[in-house]
C-alpha cells in the first residue's frame, strides 16, 4: 500500500506551486493586471503601426515586406483585443510573439551593431520587452486562478 500513499501525496514542487498559487489574489470582476494593459497597448500599437507602415508600402533592407508582416500585424491586434479583456490566452499569444520578436531583432543587432547601437537597442527595447515579459508571467498565473464571486 505505500505506494498507493506516495502516489496520493503530492511531490515537492507541486507542493511549492501550490503555497505559489496561495499567495496570488485572484482578479476581482473586470480588473486587468497593469501588466497585462501595458502589453494590450504595447499590441495594439505595434499592430497599427506595422499594418500603416505595410500598407504605405515602406521598404524595410530595399523590399517591401511580405504579406507575413500583415498576418503578424492581425496577430497582435487580435491578442490586443483578448488582453483587454484579460484573457489568457490572448496574454499567453503576445508573450510568444514578444519572445520571438525579442529574440530574433536582438541576435542580429548584438552581431552586428557598433556597440553604442547595440547599447541603445538594449537599453530602448530589449530591457523593457524582456521586463514585460516578465510582469506577463505573474499575471498570466493570476489571470488563472477562478474569480471569487
Amino acid at each position: 500500500m505505500e505506494p498507493l500513499a506516495q502516489a496520493a501525496r503530492p511531490s515537492r514542487s507541486e507542493a511549492r506551486n501550490a503555497a505559489a498559487r496561495a499567495k496570488l489574489d485572484p482578479l476581482a470582476g473586470g480588473e486587468r493586471p497593469r501588466a497585462v494593459t501595458v502589453g494590450a497597448i504595447v499590441a495594439a500599437l505595434s499592430g497599427v503601426a506595422n499594418l500603416g507602415l505595410w500598407l504605405s508600402g515602406v521598404e524595410v533592407g530595399g523590399e517591401q515586406p511580405s504579406v507575413f508582416a500583415m498576418g503578424f500585424s492581425a496577430l497582435l491586434l487580435v491578442a490586443a483585443g483578448g488582453m483587454w479583456r484579460a484573457r489568457y490566452w490572448a496574454v499567453l499569444a503576445f508573450e510568444a510573439l514578444l519572445g520571438i520578436t525579442l529574440v530574433t531583432v536582438a541576435v542580429p543587432v548584438a552581431i552586428g551593431a557598433s556597440v553604442v547601437q547595440a547599447l541603445i537597442f538594449f537599453g530602448v527595447v530589449l530591457i523593457p520587452g524582456g521586463l514585460l515579459f516578465w510582469f506577463l508571467v505573474r499575471a498570466m498565473a493570476r489571470i488563472q486562478i477562478p474569480r471569487g464571486g
